[in-house]
């Protein structure tokens, strides 16, 4: 049965409590029993979802345990996995992406082929747009990481990115967003986090996830809090490997729990779960990584912690959690281990056979499946995507006024500006003095160069009076080492201006000027050189500590 002839008797199921109910917009206004788009400690009690999951044969319940990754670059090119999975949703990736038209047209057309099968179930259309090193969007607003937000010590600036974020993939028919990252990087030497994290500090990180993941909500995206239960202490990439984070228990609970417990305590939509093995957490005798690790799922973040939203999966084709078992057998235990979504299955008919069999040999029950269908049913009806028609589909022109609104990119210089800060300057070089020449090096230098251009200082290539060198990862590069090293040979002043981890100063301890902008988007120079032009003035302060340069987190220098 087609979910929109499921909408008539929920229409005369609410009418005494409803003067109307009409597929049509009538009122604007937000009726009083209506629940606000937010995260919210008051559970939702959903209408609709139960009468889906009613007319769903076990095949359907399966899809919906299923995220695929998108196809090409058309919705044709994915009809036929729609029609042979009818999954819960689709993930975009870059290549999946080229403008705003595309897109929105793309989204449209997604849930066109969705609502034709089985009962008709939207789709979460899902991307990874965290913002600053990890987005997929090809157009539209880009602020700087997580780390610049945590800079800015303001939950307001999360806030502001997340609604700014919302607001474009709205546009775009994307309804569900793989942010905010709550990991606590507490390891300088993090090779997938870093950045992605607001900080090091537990209650800084929690203050923004919760912030972020509450505007995003607010705006009408579903947020995706990741990746539980942290991926902060580790020197392994899950994508190649498994990361073992061998920590007590106690200590766990004090560094890299307090984002997630917050999360939850605000009514979190959904967690995703890290490819990450802790024995500290899981004792059993066969400990898995936490996507498959009922310990740490049904145990920790259900049982424990009393979440009752979605769960879903990292990547499934990710090598941390392909170390083992089969694909199909992965399928089986995330969803044992208490997950209702599974993340990009690399073999998406394994998996659905794997689950299948599961059910019918009793190794899972139906009952199991129906729980998780009807959380992924439940977030969607309270998000307004499953509301008894396909959604409006997302109109290529509006979406492409929507990337090009210039208020969204004040708002991310604003971010920008916002999270500069000035680690060292001890010889009071900054701001610079007017008529001071420059010469610029490294790591975004057109971008930094232009706007000194902007305020007036001269850019020269030799004979500057101060040498302004851009980084980015230069603990480990000898090529962003060198100008660095030559200037100070020559006996001129160098400003360092890290884009990345601020870690690089580790590298450079005879430095007398730092400056951290925490990320490589264009935002994030431009506020470099209005911080040396004094434009601006440097506002943030150090997430992190700076461990190899004695310096600790909190730690900025104004004017």
């Amino acid at each position: 049965m087609r979910l929109s002839h499921l909408l008539a008797p929920v229409c005369v199921g609410l009418a005494l409590i409803a003067s109307a109910c009409t597929t049509e917009e009538v009122d604007s206004s937000r009726q009083a029993d209506e629940p606000r788009p937010s995260p919210s400690p008051e559970p939702f009690e959903p209408v609709l979802a139960p009468r889906v999951l009613e007319e769903m044969t076990l095949d359907d319940k399966i899809g919906q345990l299923l995220v695929l990754t998108a196809q090409g670059t058309t919705a044709a090119e994915n009809a036929a996995q729609i029609e042979a999975y009818r999954p819960g949703g689709l993930i975009y990736f870059d290549r999946n992406l080229v403008d705003a038209p595309q897109i929105a047209g793309m989204s449209a057309g997604l849930q066109e082929l969705a609502a034709a099968q089985g009962t008709g179930t939207p789709l979460f259309v899902g991307v990874d747009q965290e913002q600053g090193k990890v987005a997929r969007l090809p157009v539209g607003t880009r602020f700087p990481d997580a780390m610049a937000v945590g800079a800015t010590g303001d939950p307001a600036m999360a806030e502001l990115l997340a609604s700014t974020t919302a607001a474009e993939l709205t546009a775009l028919g994307i309804n569900l967003d793989y942010a905010p990252v709550a990991d606590v990087n507490t390891n300088p030497d993090n090779p997938v986090i870093g950045v992605r994290s607001f900080g090091a500090d537990p209650d800084l990180v929690a203050e923004m996830a919760v912030a972020e993941a509450g505007a995003y909500a607010e705006a009408g995206v579903v947020p995706v809090v990741k990746h539980f239960p942290g991926h902060g202490d580790t020197d392994v990439d899950s994508h190649t490997g498994l990361p073992v984070i061998d920590l007590p228990r106690d200590q766990w609970e004090a560094e890299h729990l307090p984002p997630f417990r917050a999360a939850v305590e605000a009514g979190v939509d959904a967690v995703m779960t890290a490819h990450v093995l802790m024995p500290g957490l899981d004792a059993s005798d066969d400990p898995q990584p936490a996507t498959l690790s009922p310990a740490l799922i049904d145990g920790v973040l259900r049982g424990e912690l009393g979440f009752d939203g979605v769960v879903t999966t990292d990547a499934l084709n990710m090598e941390g959690v392909r170390q083992t078992h089969s694909d199909g057998e992965i399928a089986v235990r995330a969803v044992e281990a208490g997950v209702d979504q599974l993340l990009m299955p690399p073999d998406p008919a394994a998996a659905v056979a794997a689950l299948r069999a599961a059910v019918e040999e009793g190794r899972l029950t139906e009952e199991r499946v129906d729980a998780s269908v009807l959380r992924v049913l439940a977030l969607k009806e309270k998000r307004g995507i499953l509301t008894g028609d396909p959604p409006a589909p997302a109109d290529p022109e509006s979406a492409e006024a929507a990337v090009a609104d210039p208020a969204h990119a004040e708002a991310a210089q604003r971010v920008a500006d916002a999270s500069a800060t000035l680690v060292r300057d001890e010889d009071g070089l900054l701001p610079l003095a007017e008529g001071t020449t420059v010469s610029v090096r490294g790591e975004g230098a057109d971008r930094i160069a232009s706007g000194l251009l902007d305020a007036g200082f001269s850019v020269v290539e030799t004979g500057a009076d101060v040498v302004v060198v851009g980084t980015d990862g230069a603990r480990g590069s000898a090529a962003q080492r060198t100008p660095v090293e030559f200037a100070l040979a020559q006996g001129t002043p160098v400003i360092v201006v890290a884009q990345g981890g601020p870690y690089d100063l580790e590298a450079f301890p005879g430095v007398g000027t730092y400056l951290a902008v925490y990320s490589s988007v264009d935002v994030s120079r431009t506020a470099a050189a209005r911080v040396i032009a004094g434009e601006v003035e440097p506002s943030g302060r150090l997430p992190v500590d700076i461990p190899g340069a004695g310096v600790e987190a909190g730690t900025g220098l104004g004017f």
